[in-house]
């Protein structure tokens, strides 16, 4: 069950004047193909403009944060702030997956907490606020759930999960770690690798991601919460 939209607004201090652009960033697309309400829409057209409305915000704040960087390395910390992880991370820190409206297969199947769908709420999200609130707007929000988490370095403080898994793995001489893409879903824009870390002949977790990379950091995250690993943030 998803929470009151108005708790949200609440939460961030930041009150939409079109609540229907605010309920479509919140829309996935399976809500709509089940209930076919009459001006319901999905939220993949927001999460396009606000994927260009990210990439423009960051780059224009690393560009005046950090004078002395060349554009090769402005352009890899911009990629580390925009790849999914860190958008799943934004969007686990606002608790957007309560808000989101689904289907119920998609409910079933653990949808509300599924990176690749958290990773395009954030950014339909930050459509959503520029075309009702504008750049300015956008800005602060950013600079209050974004910037704030970077380091002096500029770089996100995200979790490295495999390398947290890799050390406690051959800390305890558990055993070797494997990594293996099990599938590939979606179509070719919107594609999506899942993956299983095996230690020996065992199992250890299961990663859903855009990236095999991204796949991969998921299923180490899953590794970690199955052995009681604290993980270090």
């Amino acid at each position: 069950m998803n929470r009151d939209i108005r708790e949200l607004q609440k939460a961030i201090r930041i009150t939409f004047r079109r609540s229907d652009l605010l309920r479509q960033a919140f829309t996935h697309s399976s809500y709509v193909n089940e209930h076919r309400i009459a001006g319901h829409k999905d939220n993949e057209r927001l999460e396009f403009l606000g994927d260009a409305v990210l990439e423009l915000t960051v780059s224009e704040f690393l560009y005046d944060s950090y004078p002395g960087r060349t554009e090769g390395e402005l352009t890899k910390l911009r990629a580390s702030i925009v790849c999914e992880p860190s958008l799943v991370t934004f969007a686990e820190d606002l608790d957007f997956g309560a808000y989101v409206l689904l289907g119920k297969g998609e409910e079933l199947t653990g949808g509300r907490s599924r990176p690749a769908l958290l990773a395009d709420v954030f950014e339909s999200f930050v459509g959503a606020l520029y075309l009702d609130q504008g750049l300015d707007v956008v800005k602060s929000f950013l600079k209050t759930h974004v910037f704030s988490k970077l380091s002096t370095e500029g770089k996100l403080l995200v979790i490295d999960y495999k390398t947290q898994l890799q050390e406690y793995v051959q800390h305890h001489s558990m055993g070797t770690l494997e990594y293996r893409i099990v599938n590939e879903r979606g179509p070719a824009h919107e594609r999506e690798f899942v993956a299983e870390v095996h230690m020996d002949s065992e199992l250890l977790g299961t990663g859903a991601g855009r990236s095999k990379k991204e796949a991969e950091q998921q299923a180490a995250a899953g590794a970690l919460s199955k052995l009681n690993v604290t993980v270090q943030r």
